[in-house]
């Protein structure tokens, strides 16, 4: 199984769409969205394009192959047009023999931690920053950053999961980092 995972698409309609074309590119079978979808909340400026209720009919029109943990900017609201389960505070999922402990970030993250074993794997977005870097006890945090509102000149971004691969990507699907471990 391929799946595509994104965060923080904050209501932006051209980036969603350009997100759900690599997503048709890549052949993936699945989206995982690690939160904040429809708004920008306070501390962001408006995304461009910024129109919640295109990105709500976009996602809403592949509902049956998007899961998603809730960030800080979704609420109960966004799930009554919604039409796929956004309130889930994080999802496990395993790869190969490692755990992915899926969040949005600003709940769980490398400061506070979830339950994680030696190995385990902590992605999350929130922070609009790509990132791969090893922590712990062999674990991993890992972050596809931002679809829409990228920050510390990083590309509006997502990430690949696929046989024990793991490539960040810009939207226009040219992969600028890659990360393979054992299965």
């Amino acid at each position: 199984m391929k799946l595509l995972i994104a965060s923080d698409i904050h209501g932006a309609a051209d980036c969603c769409r350009s997100l759900l074309d690599a997503w048709d590119r890549e052949g993936a079978d699945r989206l995982l969205l690690l939160g904040d979808i429809l708004y920008h909340g306070p501390r962001n400026d408006l995304p461009p394009a910024y129109a919640p209720k295109q990105v709500l009919a976009l996602l809403n029109a592949r509902r049956d192959r998007i899961f998603c943990v809730r960030g800080n900017c979704d609420t109960e609201v966004d799930q009554m047009v919604l039409e796929f389960p956004i309130l889930a505070d994080y999802a496990v999922l395993t790869a190969g023999q490692r755990l992915i402990y899926a969040t949005h970030g600003h709940r769980y993250n490398t400061a506070h931690l979830p339950p994680l074993q030696p190995g385990d794997i902590l992605l999350h977005g929130h922070t609009h920053i790509p990132a791969w870097e090893q922590f712990g006890r062999d674990n991993l945090y890992l972050n596809p950053g931002s679809v829409s509102i990228p920050k510390e000149n990083s590309p509006r971004s997502y990430m690949t999961l696929q046989d024990g691969v793991l490539a960040w990507k810009d939207l226009d699907g040219a992969a600028y980092h890659t990360l393979t471990f054992e299965k």
